[in-house]
């Protein structure tokens, strides 16, 4: 079953997504340092980085809600609003 997912989720680590609260969706950046997914398969992990704007990290650093989420034919999920301690979390990695 493994095999099959990894086949069938080729390319998932490109359609994660990050939205600030007023701003557009960003889309991850995959595995800069290396090669994880192939043609026919991706990988079962994947290292991700978002490149947000000024504006963003400082509505983020204001408190702005923040949804994530993954739009893959093979595989969709959304939360609108991360909780507290998420956000709080990836505020703190922006310093």
């Amino acid at each position: 079953i493994r095999t099959q997912m990894l086949a069938k989720l080729t390319g998932i680590e490109d359609r994660v997504w990050i939205r600030i609260v007023g701003f557009n969706r960003v889309f991850a950046i995959a595995d800069e340092d290396m090669e994880r997914a192939r043609a026919d398969k991706t990988s079962a992990v994947h290292f991700l980085r978002f490149e947000l704007s000024p504006n963003m990290v400082a509505a983020l650093k204001n408190g702005a809600d923040v949804a994530m989420g993954v739009d893959h034919p093979e595989y969709q999920a959304a939360v609108e609003s991360i909780d507290s301690a998420s956000r709080q979390a990836l505020t703190a990695d922006l310093d």
